[in-house]
């Protein structure tokens, strides 16, 4: 079940999640910038998270009345709120909002829309999304992926994966099927929020607390720059309006 796949994902400590975690600039003793976390947003409706088929579905109505607004494909919407409706009943002290989904979502991807992909209704992205190679040069991490999951040819360096940016090593531990089609895929929108969403809620424990929302995001990318520019998205779209 999705459920119990989540919070299996949630459970693991994982060494690239130790990794990114202990490699924060980010210390206690730092100021904590205004407006984190941002706001929460619309509230997401009741739905039911066990239910047969794509269960993000049932809010597609609610997706279709903001997504306009928003600048947000209708079916990346329905993934974020989807996403932290399963947060909020699988783990309710985590408190993750879709407004921070969608933050990084915009950051990441633009929503599974980068260079002209398209995200089709059943959350899939055409065609795939991968990041720079991450071979320790420009600035970039060296992270290898020996199994060649995040590329073609023969680098043994991995690439971010998917409209949520997972390396090879975080999905391996975090990735789940959101939607229900037996594939776990970082190139489908509602695993990749729904894993993002378990990925945050280790990282950040309580994200309703600025530490916690701090941690969760650094953990994601080790950059204050990105902290801030997730937090001034999510704070649009908790406005009703995109950046």
């Amino acid at each position: 079940m999705t459920r119990v796949r989540w919070l299996q994902a949630i459970a693991v400590i994982g060494a690239t999640a130790l990794l990114m975690a202990a490699s924060c600039s980010w210390h206690l003793g730092s100021p904590i910038p205004r407006g984190i976390p941002p706001p929460a947003g619309d509230p997401v409706p009741q739905i039911d998270t066990y239910a047969a088929g794509r269960p993000a579905d049932q809010l597609h109505d609610w997706a279709v009345a903001r997504a306009p607004a928003l600048g947000i494909p209708v079916t990346a919407l329905e993934a974020y709120a989807y996403a932290a409706r399963v947060a909020e009943v699988e783990n309710p002290d985590c408190n993750l909002k879709w407004t921070t989904l969608a933050g990084i979502g915009q950051v990441e991807s633009h929503h599974g829309t980068y260079r002209g992909a398209v995200v089709a209704r059943n959350g899939d992205v055409d065609p795939p999304i991968r990041g720079v190679l991450l071979d320790g040069t420009s600035g970039n991490l060296e992270i290898l992926d020996n199994d060649s999951v995040s590329h073609d040819g023969d680098e043994p360096f991995a690439r971010a994966m998917g409209p949520m940016q997972f390396i090879p090593e975080t999905w391996r531990l975090y990735g789940v099927d959101a939607n229900n089609d037996g594939d776990i895929s970082a190139d489908n929108i509602d695993d990749a929020a729904l894993s993002a969403a378990g990925y945050l809620c280790w990282s950040g424990k309580d994200l309703d607390t600025p530490r916690g929302w701090m941690n969760a995001v650094l953990a994601y990318n080790n950059s204050e720059q990105y902290v801030r520019t997730v937090r001034d998205w999510a704070t649009a779209y908790a406005d009703g309006r995109p950046l």
